[in-house]
């Protein structure tokens, strides 16, 4: 059996996963203007990098929005085409070693899926994510490069920007901590800096995801919610998702290589569907 390739055509960026005999041999994401360009691109990329010749690929698995683009074969290699849904949660799965979660892919958009061993069911979906981080901050800072925006966080400060619980109600409430967010640029001062809106754009984005992820999580019994997707590479991730923990009691999990769960998942399903067949 040859190398199969999976690939997640997502809005901005594309993921690709290889497998070799159910075996990854390598990961790898690529940025460009339009999903035709970066689906081929990340197949030339991902070809040279890891030394392997097109010839030893055996099949190409796509998903995501960019593989409705696709009607033929990908070089003439049988291709294959994946739901998307079904390949975050497989691949949330396989990445957090978990039976069962909730599974939040936060990409362009985000998309929320419930994952078990006897079925994945697409739940629902917002279209914050991080087309709305990248969206307000090329209005209100000019920069609409990712790297940039993360950077110029890294030394944002919420109070300059938000609303904090203890500065509306004068007495503490248990269930309402009082650095909490009561709303998101609800006092940005005049002094806030571009790196304070950058943190705050980024905060509002995670803060939403999460608490969509915590009414999900409400009509459920699994307390487990993986993160996959493009924007768990923002480090903000590790201080505003350990609120949600600490608030309702879910374990939101961010696995080893979460931007490459929906890839990994549509190349391992597809390689289980070849071998059966």
């Amino acid at each position: 059996m040859g190398i199969v390739l999976g690939i997640d055509a997502g809005g901005s960026t594309t993921k690709i996963v290889g497998l070799c005999d159910n075996e990854p041999v390598g990961m790898l994401q690529v940025r460009a203007a339009d999903q035709i360009t970066s689906l081929y691109g990340a197949i030339g990329n991902f070809l040279r990098s890891q030394g392997i010749k097109l010839g030893d690929v055996s099949s190409i698995v796509l998903t995501g929005v960019g593989a409705t683009y696709i009607e033929e074969p990908v070089y003439d290699i049988k291709t294959h085409k994946v739901n998307e849904f079904l390949a975050i949660g497989h691949g949330a799965l396989l990445l957090s070693g978990l039976e069962e979660a909730i599974v939040v892919s936060m990409g362009t958009g985000s998309a929320f899926v419930r994952a078990g061993k006897d079925a994945i069911t697409h739940l629902g979906g917002s279209g914050v994510g991080g087309g709305t981080i990248i969206g307000l901050a090329s209005r209100m800072l000019g920069k609409s490069d990712v790297d940039a925006i993360i950077a110029l966080a890294e030394n944002g400060k919420l109070e300059n920007v938000d609303l904090s619980v203890s500065e509306i109600i004068a007495s503490e409430i248990k269930s309402l901590p009082p650095h909490l967010t009561a709303a998101n640029f609800g006092r940005i001062k005049s002094t806030a800096s571009e790196a304070d809106v950058a943190y705050g754009i980024i905060n509002m984005v995670f803060q939403t995801v999460g608490m969509l992820a915590v009414f999900v999580a409400k009509n459920d019994t699994i307390r487990d919610v993986v993160l996959t997707g493009t924007l768990t590479m923002f480090p903000q991730v590790k201080n505003v998702f350990p609120e949600f923990t600490d608030m309702f009691g879910l374990n939101f999990i961010v696995p080893p290589n979460a931007i490459f769960a929906t890839a990994l998942g549509a190349a391992t399903l597809a390689s289980k569907m070849i071998m059966e067949n």
